[in-house]
């Protein structure tokens, strides 16, 4: 899953982009109303967490514009006012979901991963052969046996699962399970592979496909 940050306020964006990836979760970062609308249209996201009162472009501004563009990006809205006009009217202009501040930071990542579990691909459980991903719980069982995996590993699992049988290239990947703060030149998909692999255990569920990425046929 990967999370694009809009908030203007710095030290709260990167916080919560912090948060986010101590949970497994890519979570990108835009400081304004103008970067927002260029990283969502550029880059793939499930979920833009959207801060409602920002600089250069206001909020509402961007919302718009994202719902009226091609990204599928499930859009969780941000504001310091509470009344419920400003809820309704954040919903109206196309928002999924709307989360007061102050917030507790549980609640904001239950919420993300809530928006992004209703994507077209994404059904709260997926099995294919005899590995089932709980998605809601975050647990994966092969053959009836649990599988304990960290964040980034369940990342690339879960993405294997939903392109259920097409490939997916170690930069698709990349793209989906980290983000921009993660050095694209390192071998960090290859070798969460690696692990994958042995903790899912024998036989092999993973095929590589040479040159163009990896599946599970």
């Amino acid at each position: 899953m990967r999370v694009l940050v809009v908030e203007d306020q710095a030290e709260l964006a990167d916080d919560i982009a912090d948060g986010l990836r101590d949970q497994g979760i890519g979570a990108d970062v835009a400081y304004d109303g103008s970067a927002a609308i260029e990283k969502a249209l550029i880059n793939q996201y499930d979920v833009v967490v959207l801060d409602r009162d920002l600089p250069r472009i206001h909020g509402d501004a961007v919302c718009a514009t994202l719902v009226g563009s091609p990204s599928q990006a499930r859009i969780l809205m941000l504001t310091a006012a509470g009344t419920v006009g400003d809820r309704v009217d954040g919903l109206n202009l196309g928002a999924d979901d709307y989360l007061t501040k102050p917030f507790a930071f549980a609640e904001l990542v239950a919420r993300v991963r809530s928006l992004a579990r209703r994507s077209p691909a994404a059904a709260p459980v997926i099995t294919r052969g005899d590995i089932v991903f709980d998605r809601a719980r975050r647990r994966v069982s092969r053959a009836g046996r649990p599988v304990l995996l960290n964040r980034k590993e369940l990342g690339v699992l879960e993405e294997l699962l939903i392109a259920d049988g097409g490939i997916r290239s170690a930069e698709d990947l990349f793209e989906r399970v980290w983000d921009e703060s993660t050095d694209l030149f390192s071998r960090t998909v290859t070798v969460t592979i690696a692990r994958l692999r042995r903790k899912l255990g024998e036989p092999d569920p993973i095929e590589t496909v040479i040159g163009v990425g990896y599946r599970l046929p």
